[in-house]
């Protein structure tokens, strides 16, 4: 993985990250808290949508979506843990 490629990770991180904390908490989790949200709802979402047979695309717009929609998953289900 290149320099380039990590950078980009990262920032599809954080974006998303941010998105899901405004979409289901009302406001973000700090940049470092945003990157690992996101990359967490990255791989779940790059697990589930597969299995549901489910492509948004490809690019770094879809990237973002894809992270996000598997970030707010993420954050509804610990939502669901901790209440």
């Amino acid at each position: 993985m290149g320099v380039e490629s990590l950078l980009v990770f990262l920032i599809v991180g954080a974006i998303a990250g941010w998105l899901a904390g405004v979409l289901v908490k009302g406001f973000g989790f700090g940049l470092l808290g945003n990157i690992v949200v996101g990359i967490v709802g990255a791989l779940i979402a790059g697990w589930l949508f597969p299995f549901l047979g489910v492509s948004l695309g490809a690019g770094i717009v879809a990237a973002i979506i894809h992270a996000t929609i598997g970030a707010v998953i993420l954050l509804v289900l610990l939502r669901l843990i901790r209440s």
